[in-house]
This record gives C-alpha cells, structure tokens and sequence, in this order.
C-alpha cells in the first residue's frame, strides 16, 4: 500500500509514463500538460474505498495502481509503470494483482476502467488481459485538469472485465 510520503513520487512517475518522451504509453502527441497532480494522488490515499499500491526497485517506486471499490464493481486507475521498465511484464504482473486484490479482498468480480480511445495499442494491451469495451465513449474529461488535447475530438472510453 502506498504510504503519503510516496504522494510525489507516484504522480511524477504517472506524468513521466504518459506525458513524459520515452515508453509506449506516453500520449504527448494527443495530449499536453500533466497526467495527474498532487491533489488527485492525495485524495485517492484519503478515500477509505481506493487503495493505492506501489512496487518498488531500490527504494524507487517504479509501478502503481489504484483499486477502487464501487457499489458492485472496482474501478482500475492511476496505473503506470516506469518507461525505462516497460515491456517487460510489470504491468501485467501489476494489473492482474490489483484484479486479484478487487476479486479476494473486496468482493468484485467486475473491474471498470477508462482509456483514452485514441490509443489503439493500449486498448489492445487491455484486450489482451480480457478487458471489453463497453461502447461507453465520453469526451475528454477537461474538468479533471489531467491534460488538454493536442488533436480534436479526443474521447475516452470505457473498458470493462468480468472475472
């Protein structure tokens, strides 16, 4: 479980994995700005229903996601894995623990997440899990300040597994 001193070090590792200029995940060319901020990393280690977990290598955290227990679902998110890491099965190890821990220790068997939908190759690393898409598509939420598009019509869309 992720502890508050690790606040800062978990939101420059999710803006360096999606904003940042190495790894496949990065989304600089749709989007600019930040992936997250302090604030949104602080409220989810504050929310008694979100559990936020972190993997680390010499004391560096390097991976993290957040579970987070809704009315007869868990939704998946702030999840990232270093760039300089990628590619060699840490998320996949990550997801499917984070599965496992909404599954045995909350009680869901369904796992809910939203994408952005212009990232083919994310939606298929997703698919590859047993993630679906739902058809749930929504624009870009600019309410949340995780970034402004760079490209028009940029949406987000819903994926879903039923474990």
């Amino acid at each position: 479980m992720a502890r508050p001193d690790q606040a800062g070090d978990i939101c420059d590792l999710i803006n360096l994995s999606y904003r940042g200029e190495m790894g496949w995940t990065r989304e600089t060319h749709i989007v600019q700005g930040n992936r997250t901020h302090l604030d949104e990393i602080v409220t989810a280690m504050d929310n008694p229903d979100a559990y936020l977990f972190v993997v680390k290598q010499n004391r560096c955290v390097i991976a993290c996601i957040c579970v987070e227990k809704e009315k007869d679902r868990a939704y998946i998110g702030l999840f990232s894995v270093h760039p300089d890491l990628q590619g060699k099965g840490i998320g996949k190890s990550v997801l499917q623990q984070a599965e496992d821990y909404a599954l045995t220790k909350l009680g869901r068997n369904r796992c809910i997440m939203f994408v952005v939908s212009q990232r083919p190759e994310l939606i298929a690393f997703y698919e590859r899990r047993g993630y679906i898409r739902t058809g749930r598509v929504e624009t870009y939420p600019l309410h949340l300040s995780i970034g402004i598009p760079r490209v028009k019509g940029l949406t987000i869309e819903y994926l879903e597994k039923q474990m």
